[in-house]
């Protein structure tokens, strides 16, 4: 856990009983859990306390809780701002990243007997690798990559002659996969049209397991050391996640947990479903649309389009409390993935690079074709809101297009791309290279074209109501960010909601801030969108 929202992670152990002790100390210190030794009597971390800027592997023995907690021996030292992935089961191999563009990156293999690294991803063409996992006995390395491919594939290597074969591929891109303790099932994950779905194969059979009918989709699974029970999350877009228990050998399901708050009625509550609408220049943009059960021809509601974070996010089908909680309360919500989301293809994925608040802001802008398409949406009444590069979006079509929407409800977003990128906390390090491919470097001409997409340098064109929630803490976008647009919009004199969060960072972690800021969203947006003329007391809670 951080300190309201700092991402300055200190590593915590619990035992079965709820109690706690910290297992490193120090201010200012990210940490990052890096997993058990096969034994479970040790534990790897990653830490940046020797270099802000790299993650270096710390391995620490951790036999009870009584015990004084050594400090750990590094065992692998970051000086060249590689990411650390995964490690062969007999810890003599590490696989590291680099990053070299948005759209590309090298893989590679350190060998800590020979203290020699060899390259996994000598290829002319860009291609992103992401390593999984070392099968059981050692013999193969599993990784995700798009070489040569739109999607994402699961192939693997071999450490015995350094040979690779695709091992399982689709018209989606593989998320994730992974094989269970002694290498009995393997679990591969596939982001299909903005939801999970599932393969586990049997290896000893080579048949696929079938697991039991569940309210929802099994977004994730862990099977356990003795691989004969499964943990199964279950979510819907009705129905935060769940946890459920099935014996492979009894065939007995088990729900853990019944996370829906029992005062709200799961029927109210609208499925999300997946739409397509074509964009300005031809582009088809998928989306995800929620309906107010409310809604109808002679009784047309407020529309929101809503943008995700990234930039190179996605909206999913999982549950959305805050986009259930506004369309339960009458707005129609597009989730929109704009050129540029992930999930869609690395040629999608990378159409909006250098290019951001133009045609993925003219993508935001056509889903209001879609609403209109629907016959149930009041075209004079639609708003945009979105958080981190969402709330970007929203200040970027409040700024570039003052006439599109009705309002705008700016959730933790950038404003001042120069400043942003500039200011990228140290460790983020790894990645720099990356986000100044996509985005561009503030440090080199590019700062001209991010000085003109940065809406804190064009509030004077702002003429809708806006709504800036900020967290005190974040260090990805400062509070000064929302301080300036505030100020800049209100010089206009134009309606500004301002919340600020004291013990928030780049989101909300707690659910008292979480129930506040949602209050007065929707306070902000019945006022203002809806033009109703009373004012809940949410909204003079505001900064």
């Amino acid at each position: 856990m951080d300190e309201g929202g700092n991402e300055n992670n200190r590593l915590i152990l619990l035992d079965e009983n709820g109690n706690s002790k910290d297992l490193i100390t120090g201010d200012s210190i990210r940490n990052q859990f890096g997993g058990w030794s096969r034994d479970q009597e040790r534990l790897f971390y990653l830490s940046n306390k020797r270099d802000k800027r790299f993650m270096d592997m710390y391995e620490m023995s951790v036999l009870s809780m009584d015990e004084e907690i050594p400090i750990g021996e590094m065992i692998y030292q970051n000086m060249d701002g590689l990411n650390i992935g995964s490690m062969s089961n007999d810890e003599r191999y590490y696989v590291l990243t680099r990053s070299n563009s948005a759209s590309d990156n090298d893989m590679f293999l350190y060998d800590r007997q020979t203290d020699e690294t060899v390259s996994l991803s000598d290829q002319e063409e860009d291609a992103t690798f992401s390593p999984m996992y070392f099968d059981v006995k050692d013999e193969y390395l599993y990784y995700t990559t798009n070489l040569n491919k739109e999607y994402r594939y699961l192939a693997r290597y071999s450490m015995a002659d350094g040979s690779v074969e695709t091992v399982f591929e689709t018209n989606w891109d593989v998320w994730y996969a992974y094989e269970s303790f002694n290498g009995k099932y393997q679990v591969i994950a596939v982001n299909d049209d903005a939801q999970t779905k599932l393969t586990i194969t049997d290896q000893t059979s080579g048949e696929k397991v079938l697991l039991p009918e569940v309210d929802g989709d099994i977004s994730s699974v862990s099977i356990s050391r003795e691989e004969n029970q499964i943990r199964l999350t279950v979510s819907s877009s009705t129905s935060p996640s769940n946890i459920y228990v099935y014996n492979f050998d009894s065939k007995v399901l088990t729900k853990l947990t019944d996370s829906l708050n029992p005062e709200i009625d799961q029927v109210s509550l609208v499925t999300a479903e997946v739409v397509r609408y074509t964009s300005f220049d031809g582009v088809e943009i998928p989306a995800i649309y929620y309906q107010p059960k409310t809604a109808t021809a002679s009784n047309k509601v407020p529309g929101l389009v809503w943008v995700h974070g990234g930039p190179g996010g996605q909206s999913r089908t999982g549950y959305s409390s805050l986009i259930q909680y506004l369309v339960n309360q009458g707005y129609a919500i597009l989730a929109v993935n704009n050129r540029g989301s992930s999930g869609y293809g690395k040629t999608f994925n990378h159409m909006d690079d250098q290019n951001h608040g133009d045609k993925d802001l003219k993508d935001c802008i056509a889903g209001k074709t879609f609403f209109e398409s629907t016959g149930v949406v009041d075209m004079d009444k639609v708003g945009i809101i979105g958080g981190s590069y969402g709330g970007y979006m929203t200040m970027a079509a409040l700024a570039f297009a003052p006439e599109e929407f009705d309002v705008g409800v700016n959730i933790f977003g950038v404003t001042n791309w120069i400043r942003t990128l500039k200011g990228i906390p140290a460790h983020w390090e790894s990645n720099r290279k990356a986000l100044y491919d996509e985005l561009g470097d503030p440090y080199t001409e590019d700062s001209v074209r991010l000085y003109e997409i940065s809406p804190l340098f064009h509030t004077q064109n702002v003429t809708k109501p806006l709504m800036v929630l900020q967290g005190a803490n974040d260090v990805r976008v400062i509070q000064a960010e929302s301080d300036e647009i505030v100020a800049g919009v209100r010089a206009n004199g134009v309606p500004v909601e301002y919340v600020l969060f004291d013990d928030e960072g780049h989101g909300f972690r707690k659910k008292k801030n979480e129930i506040r800021g949602y209050g007065q969203i929707k306070a902000f947006l019945d006022k203002y969108l809806k033009g109703e003329s009373e004012e809940s007391e949410d909204v003079s809670m505001g900064y």
